[in-house]
């Protein structure tokens, strides 16, 4: 079972499809998949969603229309009231224009397209020409990995993992670098695991290039949609851990990716998780303390009571 798909950069990449397809009429599922840099199943779920978005009552003249032609190409007409101008408050409209110089991050937007120049409009209008900025972070990290990227060039990266708390260094074929809650990620085929992962760029402690060209087609880029929105993938051989939540504990399903979660009369919830390494379920199951139990297997069990006990050591006073 596959791990629930977070919201973010699924939601960040509809909003970026209605104003390109508004502006290219027709266009096909398959160009909007390679423009959106997502797989054609992945594209025709996010416009089915876009039919349901609306306001109150939620009438016809309330809903986005969607046509996808036999042919595959794509047509929206928007809700009548996407047509009547909006009366903003300045804070309202530099708000809009932060999202906005945000959303153009993600892949397949243009950068001089229909947004862009509605944010330069709206920019003018507040009188905030050259003066709103948004840093959605990475750097020269960033643009380093960039140029790999288009250049189909191989690196060497040294990468910190979080999750086994170890440094590595790692050969990489990049494919892919984007941004989704508010972290930059770098997608690629990694030699040393032998498969595709996702790096997290403010974890890559150095760059270097080993020479090899990489064939656009061979390079793990250009992964799918699922791969992007789950950020984690776990591997079929992962310890899979059943937690119970108390209700206060409820935020982890929306911030860690569950393999299935049951809700309890008693708004307690069941969940499993897949770990790849042993200090994340340490360090989720010790933040949480008594507001999470794990119920199997039992070495997941002795893993964070052993855990707990390195802790404690450290801190020989405590409750003596």
């Amino acid at each position: 079972m596959s791990p629930r798909p977070l919201a973010g950069p699924r939601l960040q990449r509809v909003l970026a499809l209605v104003p390109w397809i508004l502006a290219h009429p027709g266009t096909t599922i398959a160009e909007l998949a390679a423009r959106f840099e997502v797989d054609e199943g992945e594209l025709e779920r996010d416009l089915a969603l876009l039919p349901m978005c609306g306001l109150p009552p939620y009438t016809a003249d309330r809903l986005i229309d969607v046509w996808v032609a036999d042919d595959g190409a794509v047509e929206i007409r928007l809700a009548e009231y996407f047509e009547r101008p909006l009366r903003l408050r300045p804070a309202e409209g530099v708000a809009i224009l932060a999202a906005g110089r945000a959303l153009l991050a993600v892949p397949g937007a243009q950068p001089d397209g229909a947004l862009a120049a509605a944010l330069t409009k709206l920019e003018e209008s507040l009188g905030a020409t050259g003066r709103v900025a948004v840093d959605v972070g990475g750097g020269d990290l960033v643009t380093t990995l960039q140029a790999a990227v288009e250049g189909h060039r191989q690196i060497e990266i040294d990468y910190f993992s979080f999750a086994r708390d170890e440094m590595t260094t790692r050969v990489v074929d990049p494919g892919q670098v984007f941004h989704a809650f508010g972290t930059w990620y770098l997608a690629g085929f990694c030699h040393r695991a032998d498969g595709e992962r996702l790096f997290r760029v403010d974890r890559v402690r150095a760059v270097r290039e080993t020479g090899v060209e990489v064939e656009p087609a061979s390079a793990a880029g250009r992964p799918g949609g699922e791969l992007a929105d789950a950020v984690y993938r776990p591997a079929e051989d992962d310890l899979r851990v059943r937690v119970r939540l108390e209700p206060d504990a409820s935020w982890v399903v929306e911030s860690t990716p569950t393999e299935s979660v049951t809700r309890d009369a008693d708004g307690s919830l069941e969940i499993v998780l897949a770990v790849s390494a042993p200090a994340f379920l340490e360090r989720l199951l010790l933040g949480l303390g008594p507001a999470a139990s794990i119920l199997d297997p039992p070495e997941a069990r002795t893993l964070v009571a052993e855990a707990a006990g390195r802790v404690l050591a450290r801190y020989p006073d405590v409750g003596g």
